[in-house]
């Protein structure tokens, strides 16, 4: 148990670079916390959920103070996703878990490409209607498939929202507010069955409010528009490659 008070300072770093992607964080605080000794099932899904939760939320907090979340596309976006991902789970699809990764990461490597290139589409969404029908499809079809593949859809958010025309601050901005929702609505589901170690949870949680904050807010406020992209493709990369890992590992 004495080496899980090497989360927080890793969930420092972690909640840095993910705030800066507009996404939670969950699939690497789950993992890192069940190999430092904590139970999977009882404890790392349901701590890895809610730190999830302070790291999207906080730096929502940041974006919405810089004006950079498109709250028209990101509600129906989210409340699609929330309403959508329970079906999911209970659907019975004749797709392997491990092709539905494989097809995220891939995604996800794609995204971080095109940002790195500097491609924009022709034709953006930016029309009220448009922001509304993106937001109830991509969201649906989103939660369908989380629901059924059991875990976050965070690194999917992004690259939709690259692809529809968003600048890379907007697009995590936005996916931060729709992840805080959709992580919101699994941590619920994961209560009954959750055990807090009070000390380590309270460690975990400053550490990634902390990390969100200095992450959302050097994104938000300081960095020139070619860094962000960079940066930013930099860690869509990270994460398509750790994405692509999980799928391998499923296969195996």
């Amino acid at each position: 148990m004495h080496s899980l008070f090497w989360a927080p300072p890793l969930f420092f770093v972690i909640s840095f670079l993910f705030s800066m992607l507009g996404m939670g964080g969950s699939q690497l605080y789950i993992p890192i916390l069940y190999w430092l000794g904590m139970d999977f099932k009882h404890g790392a899904i349901p701590l890895g959920l809610l730190l999830n939760i302070f790291t999207s939320s906080s730096a929502s907090y940041t974006y919405h103070k810089h004006d950079l979340i498109r709250v028209r596309l990101a509600l129906p976006f989210a409340i699609a996703m929330v309403a959508s991902a329970p079906l999911g789970a209970f659907m019975n699809f004749k797709v392997s878990v491990a092709l539905v990764i494989l097809v995220f990461a891939l995604f996800t490597i794609t995204s971080s490409l095109l940002v790195f290139t500097g491609w924009k589409p022709k034709r953006k969404v930016e029309s009220r209607k448009a922001e509304l029908i993106l937001g109830i499809a991509a969201g649906s079809i989103l939660g369908l498939v989380v629901g059924f593949a059991g875990r976050g859809g965070g690194a999917m958010v992004v690259p939709i929202l690259l692809l529809s025309g968003l600048e890379p601050k907007h697009a995590a901005a936005t996916s931060s507010f729709i992840v805080t929702i959709a992580a919101t609505s699994g941590f619920i589901s994961h209560i009954p069955q959750a055990h807090f170690y009070p000390l380590i949870t309270l460690g975990c949680v400053a550490a990634v409010l902390g990390g969100s904050q200095v992450g959302s807010r050097l994104m938000a406020g300081k960095m020139k528009p070619k860094g962000v992209r960079y940066l930013f493709a930099t860690l869509l990369l990270l994460v398509g490659m750790i994405l692509l890992r999980d799928a391998l590992i499923h296969w195996g």
